[in-house]
């Protein structure tokens, strides 16, 4: 299996506590795990009853376990700063606040939130050695999707700033007449050092997320739910990122057979929707069925973890990164 573990899913499926199960089903086998929370949430704190950081922090009674909680609006705020930074040492003075009313607009736009959130949980991979597995518990599937379509759309758009940058250089350094000597040169421009940066970061996010890591969906057993995991399915295969297994999850119980009463009738025909909406899973979805879980009476922490953790027919013996 793969270092790098996601599930995804429609919101409510309970993605959460998957990734935390299969987080304790790492551990418990003797992997050094890190559970990664990306969604705003922060629902690991509730499963594992303990607040957690975006620094990874033991998860209290598992050994081996740790655990961290993503912040969408601290890591939008780190990355704007960042960018702040490095373009405040390549303008003029006059320039800065300029600058700074841009970034300050750019904070709510449409964007900045998945930019952040990527950088983020791909400099966790890159940083990812004391750690056999990583678990990523992710925000609602079409989040998730903008998040993992990055690389592929930023790699060709910054291919275009470069080729732009330097077109710019060439028609600067040819402007040059006499002693007038440029003020910058291809080799050491600052801006296309940047550019070259993010370009081989985006390479190499690519590169891990298609050969290191392993992409699980979690559903419920209704046609809304079904239906939006078809599409996840489509659209990370148009990524080449493959979906190694569906997790059903809040299956209603079956009563038993001698209960005749009204809640008992409830839960029959409960059943047997759900038992149609299986049947279409396992028929029309390539990925398999990797495990079926009934919904709890309790809230699924402390020793409930192990049982949904055990009903993971998911591998837990980790390979080391090939890419990063």
């Amino acid at each position: 299996m793969e270092p790098f573990v996601f599930f995804g899913g429609k919101g409510g499926v309970g993605k959460t506590t998957v990734s935390c199960a299969y987080g304790v089903k790492s551990a418990r086998a003797g992997l050094e795990t890190l559970v990664v929370s990306t969604d705003p949430a922060h629902s690991v704190t509730d499963v594992f009853d303990q607040p957690f950081s975006d620094d990874p922090e033991s998860v209290k009674g598992i050994d081996g376990l740790d655990a961290m909680e993503i912040d969408p609006e601290t890591e939008t705020q780190r990355h704007l700063d960042g960018i702040r930074n490095d373009l405040s040492e390549q303008v003029s003075a006059a320039m800065v606040n300029e600058i700074n009313q841009q970034l300050e607009m750019a904070h709510q736009t449409p964007g900045a939130y998945e930019s952040a959130l990527f950088d983020r949980f791909v400099d966790v991979m890159r940083n990812a050695d004391p750690y056999d597995r990583v678990v990523f518990d992710t925000s609602p599937t079409g989040s998730t999707l903008r998040l993992l379509g990055l690389p592929e759309f930023l790699e060709g758009w910054i291919d275009r700033l470069m080729h732009k940058r330097e077109k710019s250089i060439d028609l600067f350094e040819k402007a040059a007449i006499g002693n007038n000597e440029p003020r910058r040169v291809m080799d050491g421009d600052p801006v296309l050092a940047r550019l070259q940066d993010r370009k081989e970061f985006f390479e190499f996010a690519g590169g891990a997320l298609q050969a290191d890591a392993a992409f699980f969906l979690v559903l419920n057993p209704d046609q809304l739910s079904v239906n939006e995991t078809r599409r996840a399915i489509d659209e990370m295969r148009e990524r080449d990122l493959s979906v190694r297994g569906l997790v059903a999850n809040k299956l209603t119980p079956e009563p038993d057979p001698g209960e005749d009463g009204r809640g008992a009738r409830y839960l029959r025909d409960r059943v047997a929707t759900e038992t149609e909406r299986l049947k279409e899973v396992r028929e029309t979805l390539d990925p398999p069925l990797v495990a079926e879980i009934t919904t709890r009476t309790a809230e699924v922490k402390g020793d409930l973890l192990d049982d949904v953790a055990a009903e993971l027919a998911v591998e837990t013996d980790a390979e080391a990164p090939t890419f990063v």
